[in-house]
């Protein structure tokens, strides 16, 4: 518990009895703990204070660079520009596109996530191969 920065450090109480914040570490760091080889991560950061953000994302980067697929899900731009490698948008439960973290801005993904294709990635999706996509 030390380890996660969860509080208060008791061991005897309950998940349900911790706040919010502490109840998120808990769960990233149950799932962290098994060093899994695909981390799928959802909203990792909600709720807990600027000290475990900082930790969770270098854990969720240790796990990327330990060779394990991590699959992020964040509503927070800059939490998706700072751990991602490549961005896919989701818009009414579609995919609307793909970007890499080279080509990724906050007004490329917002345009995105308002199901408008940027100019400069209209140009890359047209120019794939017949049966793939961008």
């Amino acid at each position: 518990m030390d380890k996660w920065d969860v509080r208060p450090n008791d061991t005897t109480l309950k998940t349900a009895n911790f706040s919010g914040g502490n109840q998120q570490k808990l769960v990233i760091a149950r799932e962290m703990e098994q060093n899994p080889d695909v981390l799928l991560v959802g909203q990792p950061t909600r709720g807990v204070d600027i000290g475990a953000i900082e930790y969770i994302h270098q854990q969720i980067i240790a796990a990327r660079d330990a060779d394990k697929a991590v699959l992020l899900v964040s509503v927070e731009l800059d939490e998706i520009l700072s751990l991602s490698d490549r961005i896919l948008v989701v818009f009414d439960g579609a995919i609307v596109g793909e970007v890499s973290i080279e080509d990724a801005d906050e007004k490329t993904l917002g345009l995105m996530m308002a199901n408008i294709m940027p100019d400069h990635l209209k140009s890359a999706a047209t120019n794939q191969p017949q049966g793939e996509s961008a």
